[in-house]
């Protein structure tokens, strides 16, 4: 089994198809995350997943679960949450927190993180560029201040959105933020939100399944595409929270 190594400087990935029929989805192997290496990958359909020793292991996944914003489901139990809990969602006020939260929390019949340090330097890096973002969501601590609860954070590259990862601290937390990030970046312009794998939580939002050829082809379309507005920061929604 072949697997490309991308020399530094050299950000031209490969087709993944044969990888999807061969290679369980693995695409290449470089040894650096370079936002050009980042910024070229993620409008191929691939995205690193791991690290070992000192090299970074790129993939592809078939079929790609895909959300699209204004397809967004919301369950009756979270509407109710989002009516009578107190809450803020926040766009992009604490990135480090919320890529280092994500790298924390535990992840069932998992062993560790993939969002090791060097990860997280690479997307903070490209949350400086403006092409990485953060969504938190704030619950009232004991004292009644405003906590960082929960979030998600994700790659914005043209009208494309690719989910990377959240984390909850308190219940709902991450997906009250999923909620109004969702909205916000229909606003914004984004028309298809990249979920990677088709996990019970992402179906619970309505996802749905896509053949790569028709997915890289909405990333051929859209990842070309300028947004209506950026994304920015600031707070995107407020519910009864002082």
């Amino acid at each position: 089994m072949h697997i490309p190594f991308l020399e530094p400087g050299n950000h031209r990935f490969p087709d993944p198809r044969p990888a999807l029929a061969e290679n369980d989805g693995l695409v290449c192997v470089s040894a650096d995350l370079a936002p050009a290496r980042l910024l070229a990958a993620y409008p191929r359909g691939i995205f690193p997943w791991f690290s070992q020793d000192n090299l970074h292991y790129w993939f592809a996944t078939a079929p790609r679960a895909v959300i699209e914003p204004d397809a967004l489901h919301i369950g009756r139990s979270l509407h109710k949450h989002l009516r009578n809990k107190p809450y803020r969602v926040t766009a992009n006020r604490c990135f480090a927190q919320v890529i280092a939260a994500c790298a924390a929390a535990p992840r069932p019949g998992q062993d560790g993180t993939w969002i090791e340090p060097e990860f997280q330097a690479a997307y903070t890096a490209l949350h400086r560029l403006g092409h990485a973002h953060s969504f938190e969501c704030w619950y009232p601590a004991a004292d009644g201040t405003p906590e960082l609860a929960g979030g998600c954070y994700g790659v914005q590259i043209g009208r494309v959105f690719f989910g990377e990862s959240m984390f909850a601290r308190r219940s709902d937390a991450s997906k009250t933020a999923f909620v109004h990030a969702a909205a916000h970046l229909q606003r914004c312009g984004i028309a298809l939100i990249d979920c990677q794998q088709n996990t019970g939580h992402m179906a619970r939002f309505g996802s749905r399944l896509l053949p790569f050829d028709d997915f890289q082809a909405a990333l051929d379309t859209l990842c070309g595409q300028e947004l209506r507005q950026d994304i920015g920061s600031g707070t995107l929604a407020e519910n009864r929270l002082a």
